[in-house]
């Protein structure tokens, strides 16, 4: 059992509001209302899957793709399972 888990997230920045889209898996489609500019796009995404997550910012590090749409975002504290199910939750809201 690990208690870090890396999700695969493609980044779409500019939306109307910041949301989980969809999910499958440990991969999830996000919106974000804010522009990709002096990282506001990264720290509202990681805002945004904290919540939906229900775990502090600091348990989340963006590993990949910081410049990038396509991101790989590191969780510490969650199993893999759990992450997905929050995810999904997230994205039918």
């Amino acid at each position: 059992m690990s208690d870090k888990v890396r999700l695969t997230i493609l980044a779409k920045p500019r939306a109307k509001r910041s949301r989980v889209v969809r999910c499958e898996g440990l991969s999830a489609e996000v919106a974000l209302a804010a522009p990709p500019a002096d990282g506001a796009a990264n720290a509202e995404l990681i805002e945004v899957l904290a919540r939906a997550l229900s775990v502090p910012k600091r348990a989340l590090c963006i590993a990949l793709g910081k410049s990038s749409k396509h991101k790989v975002v590191e969780v510490t504290g969650l199993e893999a399972a759990e992450a997905s199910r929050l995810l999904l939750e997230a994205a039918a809201r």
